[in-house]
Formats: C-alpha cells, structure tokens, sequence
C-alpha cells in the first residue's frame, strides 16, 4: 500500500474512532440512552475499551498471516483508543455510578472483584499510552520498549475477565471475546514455539 493510502486510512481510523463516542453524546442528549441510562453509557464504553483492545491485539497475527506490514501503524491508534475509553468507563462509573465519591468508589472497588480485574486493565494501559510516542520508543530502547508493551496482552485478559464476571445472566457476548482472545494469544504461543525450535536446535 502506498504511502499516500496509508495515511489516509490512519486518518479514516481516528475519525472513525470519535464514532461511538459521538453517537452516545447524541443520543444522551435526545434521551435515547434506553430506561437506565447511566448503565448504558457505562456498559458501552467498557465495551469500546474490549473492541479497541482486540483490535490492537489482532494487529499482529493480522500482518504476519496475510503480509499486511502496513497495519502495525494502526496499532498505536487502537492501543490509544482503548486507553481513552477506558478512562471513559471508568470516569461513568466514578461520576454516574458512585457520584463521584472517592470513599464509595474504593469501597466498590475493594468488595467487588469484576472491578479489580477492570482496574487492573485500566492501571496497566496507563504506562503503555504513556510510552506510545516515538520519543519514548527511542528513550527506552527497542527491547525494553517491546517487553513492556507486552503488558496488552495483561489489559486485554483482565478486561473480558472483568466483563465475564459482571455480566449476571447472559455471558455470549463475554465468552465471544474470551474465545478471539484465546485465538489471538494462542497464535503468539505458537507463532514462538515455532520460532524457537530451530534457535534450540542451533545452540545444541
């Protein structure tokens, strides 16, 4: 792909990213947010945090199977887009859901186990949104840069077990994205299980 085409899919990309985020604006303003709203907007923004996270992790199974080199510049975008939706869910639940209460939102925290893996998702994107930008690529090093960002595998399995275990009755939807999850790790494991059997065989 030209470069040219490139750039203007990163752009179709951060547009399109603004989306949902536009649309619940919307229809909060027009009140079609359904008869509780406040769990709406939580639940919709969680969810865009788990597809953001998906597709930063999809990123590199996606060029090594189909020879796609040129999506690896999207996946800053997405890792960016599931830090701020995350930050997004959580500043709904702190603000609609404990009002805002620093005493009522640690207590929920604490009591509540589906939180500790959201919060651990949502801690652990934080450095990584944080180190996105070339300048720190450059800082930290190749290598210390790419152990580091390894911590998405962590934010992506803690955010569907968070999902998992808050949805009370109907779990499909939780389990679709545990299943593409385990799809898209499980190609890492294989994908460095191959890679290191010839590396093995060399050194002996």
């Amino acid at each position: 792909m030209k470069e040219g085409d490139i750039r203007f899919v990163k752009w179709l990309v951060l547009v399109d990213g603004t989306v949902p985020l536009a649309l619940l604006v919307w229809d909060q303003a027009h009140h079609r947010l359904g008869a509780n709203p406040q769990n709406f907007l939580i639940l919709t923004t969680g969810m865009m945090t788990l597809i953001f996270l998906t597709l930063t992790m999809a990123v590199t199974p996606v060029r090594k199977v189909f020879g796609l080199n040129w999506v690896i510049q999207l996946r800053r975008i997405f890792g960016l887009y599931a830090f701020f939706y995350g930050c997004l869910h959580f500043l709904c639940f702190y603000s609609l859901d404990r009002a805002f209460s620093i005493s009522s939102t640690l207590h929920e925290i604490v009591v509540r186990k589906y939180i500790w893996f959201g919060m651990t998702a949502l801690l652990v994107m934080a450095p990584l949104a944080m180190t996105s930008t070339n300048a720190m690529i450059k800082r930290l090093g190749g290598k210390r840069w790419r152990a580091l960002h390894r911590l998405a595998y962590v934010a992506a399995i803690a955010g569907a077990i968070h999902f998992y275990m808050q949805v009370k009755a109907d779990v499909r939807l939780p389990l679709v994205f545990i299943v593409i999850l385990a799809v898209l790790l499980g190609y890492r494991v294989v994908n460095y299980l191959r890679n290191r059997q010839p590396a093995l065989a060399a050194a002996k």
